[in-house]
């Protein structure tokens, strides 16, 4: 358990259907969550991250099927993929949950029988719109025609199931539902997500069908094998489940209710609507926020494997580099909007913003400090305005980033660094250090050793968007894993001059296309 003291964070991606390989589009999610954790354990949090794969549901028995294989051998291969992404792109999580663990099971058959003993669910027999694709009932004014074919609002197909269903009393949660977005404004983000929710709800909420038995690849409902849970019932248990529940101990005490729970817009109702009344229903916490994040396209088209314009994580990170990619992905689009992936718009981040921007100052300081001070941290002097102007820019980055990242501004966060790193090559044109050298040398080193400490603040806050080459600059300013958190931040814990530095070397390499490529 925490320190009575200690911070604790909780954020999780939503846990991923396992009848496809990963895409650009699970990265995304998981880098944004990677991003936070990794902010919250530099900024001394007691951090739980949580990822994983949701292995239930007709359309993976269908996959297998046809695939040739059983359901678990199936789900088996799928999961693993997801994990060889998490290694690939240096995700952080703490544990990686599956839907066919045997916690998972007593976790969400806990749940029902909770729902259950509360009068919340009840047996009749269901008729209606049921997509496979998207393990979702429609309503008829949500479907629409296309080529004799009703197809859901996501453009999936539906077909009509008739079939015996335990129900959850959804209908009942409509003003507890909409009442508790009005006490807690900030539970889904961004606004436009929130406005869509309650729009939703406040269009009247059907009782939900929570069981099917025209399937068996699930989890069975307790006293009544002929049923298996709805996908969603059993997949959004899953947060809980990783806590430790039903244990409502140890981690559940320190870590529920769940900060963030980030996901992509498709799935926001399920987390939005279901999940807060499941829990309330069961007389346990909702989470504090949902945050719906948008879609990426490909060179300004759609992505569909129809298309062949899938974008692989794995080949990005190959093709650019792994802390290029995750900067690109965070830094391109203001986070909760749609964003376009585009080969161009990734090298030109590349090349002016990481190479030229941040690679070229720490590069060109650095090596004027070896060079001319002794190969150590200069001594400085007392602070000119000029001087102080920039420290305090650094020192003011900290409580501005963290305001940004209270509300998954991913993007204005780097905003807030990068514009003190063109402050900081500003700063050495003006002050011009290799003229100094000449006629002011102290004054050089109070000038270089101001440009060392608005490096250090920017590099130290750039840690969870590009924790591989941050630790290699980090290194070279010799400072230990001990003097890499956040709260270090702060005119106390300066670099300590006459410090033995290496020879620098060069962070982030320009992209040079190879002779002959098309671009």
């Amino acid at each position: 358990m925490s320190s009575p003291d200690q911070k604790t964070y909780y954020v999780t991606t939503p846990i991923y259907y396992v009848n496809d390989s990963p895409h650009i589009g699970h990265a995304y999610t998981t880098l944004a969550c990677d991003v936070l954790a990794r902010f919250k354990r530099l900024d001394g949090y007691r951090v739980k991250f949580l990822t994983g794969t949701d292995e239930h549901g007709q359309k993976v028995e269908k996959a297998a099927e046809a695939a040739g294989v059983d359901p678990q051998s199936f789900t088996d291969e799928v999961s693993q993929r997801f994990r060889t992404l998490a290694a690939t792109m240096n995700f952080s999580n703490d544990d990686f949950i599956r839907t066919t663990e045997e916690r998972h099971k007593r976790a969400v058959q806990d749940l029902w029988v909770r729902l259950q003993e509360r009068g919340h669910i009840y047996l009749e027999s269901y008729d209606g719109w049921y997509s496979v694709r998207d393990e979702a009932f429609y309503g008829e004014g949500e479907l629409v025609e296309k080529d004799g074919q009703k197809i859901a609002p996501t453009g999936a197909p539906v077909e009509w199931v008739k079939e015996p269903s335990y129900f959850f009393d959804l209908s009942k949660w409509q003003e507890p539902l909409l009442r508790f977005y009005e006490e807690n404004p900030n539970f889904i983000l961004p606004d436009s997500r929130r406005n869509e929710v309650i729009s939703f709800v406040k269009g009247g909420l059907r009782d939900l069908s929570i069981s099917r038995t025209s399937f068996k690849w699930g989890v069975p409902v307790p006293g009544d094998d002929a049923h298996i849970m709805y996908v969603w019932l059993d997949a959004l248990t899953n947060y809980i489940t990783a806590a430790g529940y039903p244990n409502q101990d140890g981690d559940y005490a320190d870590f529920w209710p769940a900060d963030l729970h980030m996901v992509g817009k498709d799935i926001l109702r399920f987390h939005a609507v279901y999940w807060p009344a499941f829990l309330m229903a069961a007389d346990l916490e909702p989470p504090k926020r949902v945050f719906a994040h948008g879609w990426w396209t490909n060179e300004g088209e759609k992505i569909s494997k129809s298309l062949g314009n899938v974008i692989d994580p794995v080949s990005l990170v190959e093709t650019y580099g792994l802390d290029q990619t995750r900067y690109f992905l965070l830094r391109e689009v203001p986070f909760g909007n749609d964003g376009d992936f585009s080969h161009q718009a990734m090298i030109n981040r590349m090349n002016s913003e990481l190479a030229n921007d941040l690679g070229n100052l720490c590069q060109r300081v650095l090596s004027m400090v070896v060079k001319n001070c002794d190969g150590a941290v200069p001594t400085p002097g007392a602070f000119e305005p000029s001087d102080q102007a920039l420290l305090d820019k650094a020192h003011a980055m900290l409580p501005a980033v963290r305001a940004h990242l209270d509300v998954q501004a991913f993007h204005k966060m780097l905003e807030t660094v990068f514009e003190v790193v063109g402050d900081a090559n500003r700063y050495v044109d003006e002050m011009a250090p290799w003229a100094l050298r000449k006629t002011d040398p102290a004054r050089m080193e109070t000038v270089l050793y101001t440009l060392a400490e608005a490096i250090r603040h920017a590099v130290i806050l750039l840690q969870p968007v590009m924790p591989d080459t941050t630790a290699k600059l980090l290194d070279q300013l010799v400072l230990g894993p001990d003097e890499r958190g956040f709260d270090r931040l702060n005119p106390a814990c300066r670099l300590t001059p006459g410090t033995p530095l290496p020879k620098p070397e060069g962070a982030f390499p320009r992209w040079v296309a190879e002779e002959g490529a098309s671009q």
